[in-house]
């Protein structure tokens, strides 16, 4: 059933995708002035569900690469959100019908409905992740044979660009060698779709979701009740650290946000490794969680969610992990989105501290749970 998103309801989606950006997908409070500016300007955006979108429709994809560090402080604005949508649908010589998220992450769940608005399209309730992911190629779709290209990308200037390459990954690497040359931070669109491949490759209701979210953590506030145990539950998830923000080391190199945090309280240590996003969590050497399962970081008592470029020392925090979409968990999919794929020579580890090997075969085995919830 399609729905209408108006202004009034941007913050409650920005806040709960920040949630399942897992600390990335740039600046939630960026992301929704630039949406209301644009719902403002040009009236609500209907959002369809994932099985409403016709077989025959032209879905883009539409987000924001680079480093969410560098956004903080390089605006973009709407023209340079619409310019790739309109680049590509010259190149591909057909309408767009559809704009999708390609994450459900912080500015990447709100610059969509942005150029949903400024264009006249609909929003697809669904996105390619169902949470957030440093590279392009990163998404379900890849795992479906959607190719990323032709993908077409703008920066602040004017320069406009289109790529068509052999694989997704290469579109990784050349798109990301042009964002470093554009200031770190570029708009773009791609992975092309009909509805029928939408429909297989996307996560549905991701917008819906990130709305119950947002509007859990206000709902909690307002109640006096805890808004990070209301997260939890509305993720299914598990609140595993709190503590307080000793330490932040991060840098932006190669067009990513990388480093790490401590977090200490009076029995132990938790270390985040993130680029963009978490990646992994780590308490006095042992491994608690890992992508491509969600660490998310909340203010201790108000609930907000905690981007990468936002952690700060002396800030109160609570750690929560959740279980990821399903299909990030085959062999498959672990290969371009597990611990191994960021240089780090450990299992994948569940949200609930359950140790994932890969077998010979190419299954994915569960060992015992490390880690006692």
């Amino acid at each position: 059933m399609s729905w209408m998103l108006t202004a009034d309801a941007v913050p409650q989606l920005a806040r709960g995708a920040a949630v399942l950006g897992t600390g990335g997908g740039g600046d939630p409070y960026i992301g929704a002035l630039l949406a209301q500016q644009a719902l403002a300007a040009h009236g609500p955006v209907t959002v369809v569900a994932l099985d409403e979108v016709p077989d025959d429709a032209l879905v883009l994809t539409v987000a924001m690469m680079g480093a969410p560090t560098v956004m903080v402080e390089k605006l973009p604005s709407l023209d340079e959100v619409i310019a790739p949508v309109k680049a590509l649908a010259a190149y591909l010589g057909r309408p767009v019908t559809h704009v999708a998220c390609a994450e459900v992450g912080g500015v990447n769940s709100t610059i969509p409905v942005a150029a949903a608005a400024a264009l006249g399209l609909p929003l697809v309730d669904a996105d390619g992740m169902g949470r957030a992911f440093p590279e392009l190629q990163m998404v379900l779709p890849t795992l479906y044979g959607v190719t990323a290209s032709p993908l077409a990308f703008a920066d602040e200037k004017g320069n406009i660009g289109v790529l068509q390459t052999v694989d997704n990954n290469w579109t990784e690497r050349i798109a990301r060698v042009a964002c470093v040359e554009m200031g770190c931070s570029i708009m773009i669109a791609g992975f092309p779709m009909s509805g029928s491949q939408a429909r297989e490759a996307l996560v549905p209701g991701s917008l819906r979701h990130s709305l119950a979210i947002g509007a859990g953590i206000a709902d909690a506030r307002d109640t006096k009740s805890d808004p990070v145990g209301r997260t939890v539950e509305l993720l299914g998830g598990r609140e595993f650290f709190a503590g307080k923000v000793v330490d932040v080391e991060r840098g932006t190199t190669a067009g990513f946000a990388r480093g790490r945090a401590r977090i200490e309280n009076a029995l132990s240590t938790l270390t985040l490794s993130f680029q963009n996003e978490h990646l992994i969590a780590e308490a006095d050497g042992q491994v608690l969680v890992t992508t491509p399962d969600l660490i998310i970081v909340l203010d201790h008592d108000s609930g907000e969610p905690i981007t990468t470029e936002a952690l700060r020392y002396g800030q109160r925090v609570r750690v929560i992990a959740a279980p990821s979409d399903p299909r990030w968990h085959s062999a498959e999919a672990l290969a371009i989105v597990g611990p191994g794929y960021f240089g780090y020579d450990i299992p994948s580890h569940r949200f609930d501290g359950t140790a994932e090997l890969v077998a010979a075969d190419g299954t994915v085995q569960n060992g015992a749970a490390e880690v006692v919830a």
